[in-house]
C-alpha cells in the first residue's frame, strides 16, 4: 500500500460551455474538501493564455484557499521564475508564508507557462527566452531575497520542480528539494532522480535529498468511469501532439465523440499506463509501484477533471480504499 503522504496539484481546468469565473470559485472549495479528507498540501500551477486552463496566479489562489482552510500546505507547482521579478516572488511567498502559521510552499519552475509566443514576450516585457544561466540566477536570487531581504518568520518552504536532468542538478546543487513532473515527461523521471540523489549537496533548506513526484490520477467506481472522465484531457493532449496550443477543454460527452486517430490512441494509452487511472484497486497499485520504483518521499495527484465533484471523489476514492487496506 501508500506509505507516503499525498497531495493534489490544482490545475484549474475551464470546461467548454462553462466560464472562467466558475473554475476559480471551485478552487477554495477543493482546498477544503481534500484537506478534509488528509492530503498533505494543495498546490497551484501557473499558466497564461489557454483557452482550457484558468490564468489564475497561484500566489492569489494560495492566499485565498489559506484564508478558507487551517491545516493543509499550499502553494505553488509552480510559479515559473522567467515571469517574475525574483524580489516580488521572494515578498508574496514570505508575507504569505508568515501570514499562514509557516504553512506556504514556493514551488519553482522554468518554463513560460504559455504556448503563445506574443503572450510569453508579454510576460518577459520583450525579453527573449531564457537561457541556463538566467534561470540559474534568479532562483539563487529568489534564495537570496528570502532570506536576507524579507527575512520574515517562518519562510515558505522551497522546492524546484524539474522535469529533466538539467532540471535535477539544478535542484542538487541548491540543496532544495524537487518536486518532479512525472504527469509530464515520464519518461525523464528515473534518470532525473539519479542525477539529482547522486549529486545532491545539503543546505539550510534541506539537509539530504527529497523527491515529490507528481502523478497525473483519475479514480472513479468503475474502469469506464474513470475513462470518460480522462477523455477530455485525451483531447488536449491528442491537440498538442499535434502541435496545437489552442485546444478547449471540452466536457465529457465531446470527448467520447472525438475522433482519435490510431496513433494518438496509441501514444495516450502509452501515456496513461505510465499515470493512474482506473478504480481505487487500480490506481493506489498503480501508486505504490510508482513510488516503490521511485523512492518518493510523497507523490502529488494531478486531476484534471473539471466537474469539481468529481475531482474531489476521485481523491475521497483513493483515501478510502488506502484506509481500508491498511486497516485491514
Amino acid at each position: 500500500m501508500i506509505d507516503v503522504p499525498l497531495s493534489a496539484l490544482e490545475v484549474a481546468m475551464v470546461q467548454t460551455g462553462t466560464r472562467a469565473v466558475e473554475t476559480l470559485r471551485d478552487t477554495a472549495a477543493f482546498a477544503q474538501g481534500v484537506e478534509r479528507l488528509g492530503y498533505h498540501r494543495v498546490w497551484y500551477a501557473e499558466h497564461h493564455h489557454s483557452p482550457a486552463i484558468g490564468a489564475f496566479p497561484p500566489v492569489v489562489l494560495a492566499a485565498h484557499s489559506a484564508a478558507t482552510t487551517s491545516a493543509i500546505r499550499l502553494g505553488s507547482g509552480g510559479v515559473l521564475a522567467p515571469n517574475h521579478a525574483p524580489i516580488m516572488l521572494a515578498e508574496q511567498f514570505g508575507t504569505l508564508a508568515a501570514l499562514h502559521g509557516g504553512r506556504i510552499d514556493l514551488g519553482i519552475g522554468r518554463g513560460p507557462g504559455t504556448f503563445d509566443e506574443a503572450t510569453a514576450r508579454a510576460l518577459r516585457r520583450g525579453v527573449g527566452p531564457t537561457t541556463d544561466a538566467d534561470y540559474h540566477a534568479d532562483v539563487a536570487a529568489i534564495l537570496s531575497f528570502l532570506v536576507d531581504e524579507v527575512a520574515l518568520d517562518p519562510l515558505p518552504e522551497p522546492w524546484l520542480l524539474s522535469s529533466s536532468t538539467a532540471g535535477a542538478a539544478l535542484a542538487a546543487r541548491l540543496g532544495l528539494p524537487m518536486a518532479l513532473a512525472h504527469h509530464i515527461r515520464p519518461d525523464n523521471t528515473l534518470a532525473a532522480l539519479e542525477r539529482y540523489r547522486a549529486a545532491f549537496i545539503p543546505s539550510r533548506w534541506c539537509e539530504q535529498p527529497r523527491v515529490l513526484v507528481c502523478v497525473e490520477t483519475v479514480c472513479a467506481e468503475t474502469e469506464e468511469e474513470s475513462a470518460r472522465r480522462v477523455g477530455p484531457m485525451d483531447v488536449v493532449k491528442a491537440g498538442l501532439l499535434k502541435g496545437l496550443s489552442e485546444i478547449p477543454f471540452p466536457t465529457p460527452a465531446d470527448a467520447a465523440a472525438h475522433p482519435f486517430t490510431a496513433e494518438e490512441r496509441h501514444a495516450l494509452a502509452g501515456f496513461r499506463a505510465q499515470q493512474a487511472v482506473g478504480t481505487p484497486e487500480t490506481v493506489v497499485r498503480r501508486l505504490a509501484q510508482l513510488a516503490a520504483e521511485t523512492g518518493a518521499d510523497e507523490l502529488m495527484l494531478t486531476t484534471p477533471v473539471h466537474d469539481l465533484h468529481d475531482r474531489i471523489r476521485s481523491y475521497e476514492l483513493i483515501k478510502k480504499y488506502t484506509e481500508a487496506a491498511t486497516a485491514s
